[in-house]
């Protein structure tokens, strides 16, 4: 399993049994708000939207508060203007760093990013300097209970490219043309979702150690804690123990 991987369990892990539940309702708001601005409120007709009722209702996010927030970004109650942006950088070792911000106030965050980045020993770069270092896919997690072979089988027809044993966990890799039809075809065969996105995924990734391994985490953990970010994508690779190790 790559450091990055093994870090987007951590997350998930953290999610459902610490105070970052609060942060991840708030993130989820923001989503369903952009997405319903960008393509409208009827979720039918709008992907995006779609998947962001369903990570909302997966993580048992009230009804009310999904209605409003699609009120809010069609317009139908007043709300915050919110904008996204991408930043790009590099950490510690030289790893690329892509952060996903929405934010009401862009001089304050952009300050903030380059401050975290400074602090850890990195640098905010110019836009495009390492977005092409990664790809956008689907990413699908399910238990690991299931049978793989069943599994694997399932997915192939629906077009997945990849199932990996990571933990407690399968994870499931698609094109993006492809998630929604893998996510019909696990639903259609009672296979139950704990958690699926669209995603940023490096095409290699690089090797640290050391006191390098430690400030990326750091760095990672402190983007993951700020307000205005939705996500951070990164190509580090940090050997397991190392990981573990790290993270108490």
């Amino acid at each position: 399993m790559s450091g990055h991987s093994k870090w987007a369990t951590i997350k998930r892990k953290k999610a459902a049994n610490d105070a970052a539940r609060g942060k991840m309702f708030t993130r989820l708001i923001k989503e369903i708000q952009i997405a319903a601005r960008e393509g409208g409120g009827d979720p039918e007709n709008n992907p995006r939207l779609r998947l962001a009722i369903q990570n909302a209702k997966s993580a048992n996010m009230p009804a009310d508060n999904i209605k409003k927030a699609i009120m809010r970004g069609t317009g139908e109650m007043e709300g915050v203007h919110y904008d996204e942006i991408t930043y790009e950088g590099y950490g510690p070792g030289g790893v690329a760093i892509l952060i996903e911000v929405v934010t009401d106030n862009r001089n304050r965050t952009v300050a903030e990013i380059r401050h975290l980045f400074s602090k850890y020993n990195g640098n905010l770069a110019e836009n495009g300097s390492v977005a092409w270092k990664f790809s956008r896919k689907g990413i699908i997690h399910v238990p690991s209970t299931y049978n793989e072979e069943d599994l694997l089988l399932t997915i192939i027809d629906a077009g997945a490219e990849d199932l990996k044993a990571e933990g407690d966990v399968y994870v499931i890799s698609t094109p993006v043309d492809k998630f929604d039809a893998v996510k019909k075809a696990l639903e259609e065969n009672s296979i139950e979702i704990i958690e699926s996105n669209l995603t940023m995924i490096p095409q290699n990734t690089l090797k640290i150690e050391g006191k390098e391994a430690e400030q990326v985490l750091r760095l990672m953990e402190a983007f993951e804690d700020h307000d205005d970010v939705q996500n951070v994508y990164a190509d580090f690779d940090i050997d397991d123990t190392v990981m573990e190790k790290l993270q108490g």
